[in-house]
């Protein structure tokens, strides 16, 4: 064993314990000062070291009759070199996991860690892995299973040598670990810092699933507004609208949104004759009024034996009722509307559907998304179809709101082609655009993944009928069985 003292007497390589992932994460460098630059000893006593190495490797080579395990040889025999010498291999307390990349609930990714060799044994010479030039003397790195010139060894964002001890990677390429978190770890969209780690250290979001906007989980419970049409959170550099029921609208819902029930009327009446398009026509005048939250909930009650979401943007009303309608459209100022214009209307059962009543400060697609689902609900009940259960009535009535938000989506994206609610355009003064038909297409994945039984299961069946058997026949059947055909 006299090498054995001659290999820790005449070096001095330390003994380090790096890091090397095997997913994406953080790694230690190990430096090294090469034994001919720090060394006092002759040549001869480097010779000796290296002759003492040598034989070393070769006793092993013979122990395993010929064959040299490809892993973990040296890291073996460094072990039992250590254990001899009653030296600690590895830190008594491990470096805590660094988190990985930022996940999706369900979707986690983790940092997993392995140990690189405590010392190098070979005798080779080293080529840097970042110009492919051999390393004379001074300092160098030893990582990701290569030796580098500390000048080589850049960050792949920026370009500039990592200095520090620990550094990120993504792939194959190292990264200053500041510049893998400009680059990778996920910023809130609405408070636009980074996204924290939970306390499990990993990095934990919500995200809406069709706008695909990522928050942090805290933002659910801060008051932190969100639009009620298309349901993204306010963000802290615009400011939503507040509506004085409660309610908020973002700035792209509101550029559409139907204030009054005047401006409501050329809606209306397009889908009336969208309707008659169908040979689905209306024969009675049924009233259509804006009205607010309240006065909304208030003729609800009123309602006797009909089924209601429990946020009600709609009504088809058969009862006499005095409902509070907005008269003139309200002015808008400091981030929320006043000058709200109010009128008392007596309405009076002339009919089966007394009025039909929407919620207004809602966009234009939503507004008539709501107006097709009410008026089938009153063509229903003028044609005599009676005492449907909620899953049958409410899928059918969905599946007309479907599919006028889809016939407007898909004339928007045809050019030239006409709409079912051209009047409303001119009075609007604007046309549609890229935003507007994002609009439409959310409100389909709303109607499409509903989760409640009556209007989402509801819709569901009666969209597969529709599709199956056609509108007509499958309104045929609904009115002599009171059921979907199969």
């Amino acid at each position: 064993m006299r090498w054995l003292s001659k290999l820790f007497k005449g070096s001095n390589h330390r003994i380090t314990n790096g890091r090397c992932p095997r997913a994406v994460g953080d790694e230690k460098i190990s430096w090294h000062v090469p034994v001919n630059s720090l060394d006092e000893r002759s040549k001869s006593e480097n010779e000796d070291l290296d002759h003492a190495l040598a034989l070393s490797l070769d006793e092993e080579f013979k122990k395993h009759n010929g064959y040299r395990p490809e892993a973990d040889s040296d890291e073996d025999l460094a072990r039992a070199i250590q254990e001899s010498m009653n030296v600690s291999l590895y830190p008594p307390h491990p470096t805590p996991y660094t988190p990985g990349p930022f996940f999706h609930p369900g979707n986690r990714f983790y940092l997993i860690m392995s140990t690189v060799p405590p010392f190098d044994v070979t005798c080779f010479s080293r080529i840097c892995g970042g110009c492919h030039h051999e390393i004379f003397s001074g300092r160098y790195l030893s990582c990701m299973g290569a030796f580098w010139h500390p000048q080589c060894f850049r960050c792949h964002a920026c370009g500039e040598p990592i200095t520090e001890s620990e550094f990120s990677l993504s792939g194959s390429d190292p990264y200053h670990k500041h510049c893998y978190k400009e680059l990778h770890h996920p910023k809130c969209d609405v408070c636009h810092h980074f996204i924290p780690t939970n306390r499990a250290g990993l990095i934990e979001y919500r995200a809406h699933p069709f706008w695909g906007q990522k928050y942090c989980p805290s933002h659910e419970h801060d008051n932190t507004p969100r639009c009620c049409s298309c349901e993204r959170m306010e963000s802290r550099n615009t400011r939503f609208i507040s509506l004085e029921d409660g309610r908020c609208l973002c700035l792209e819902c509101l550029e559409t949104a139907v204030m009054d029930t005047g401006e409501c009327q050329p809606l209306y009446h397009a889908i009336r004759d969208y309707y008659e398009g169908m040979n689905m026509k209306l024969d009675q005048e049924i009233p259509m009024l804006l009205v607010e939250r309240q006065a909304l909930n208030d003729a609800m009650e009123g309602e006797k034996g009909h089924h209601h979401m429990p946020e009600t943007r709609g009504l088809c009303l058969s009862e006499e009722q005095t409902v509070t309608t907005i008269s003139k459209k309200p002015d808008i100022g400091e981030n929320k509307v006043k000058n709200m214009r109010t009128q008392q209307k007596r309405l009076t059962r002339r009919c089966e559907v007394t009025a039909i009543l929407i919620l207004y400060g809602l966009p234009r697609l939503l507004t008539g998304s709501i107006l097709a689902h009410e008026l089938m609900h009153g063509w229903l009940r003028l044609k005599g179809y009676r005492n449907l259960n909620p899953e049958v009535e409410e899928g059918i009535c969905q599946v007309l709101s479907f599919m006028w938000l889809e016939s407007e989506v898909m004339a928007g994206s045809s050019s030239g082609a006409s709409s079912s609610s051209s009047s409303f355009y001119s009075s609007k003064k604007t046309s549609r655009n890229d935003v507007e038909k994002k609009l439409g297409k959310f409100f389909m994945h709303q109607i499409a993944h509903d989760t409640s039984t009556a209007y989402g299961d509801g819709f569901r069946a009666a969209n597969r009928a529709v599709n199956q058997y056609g509108l007509r026949r499958t309104l045929d059947h609904i009115h002599m069985t009171g059921q979907l055909p199969l």
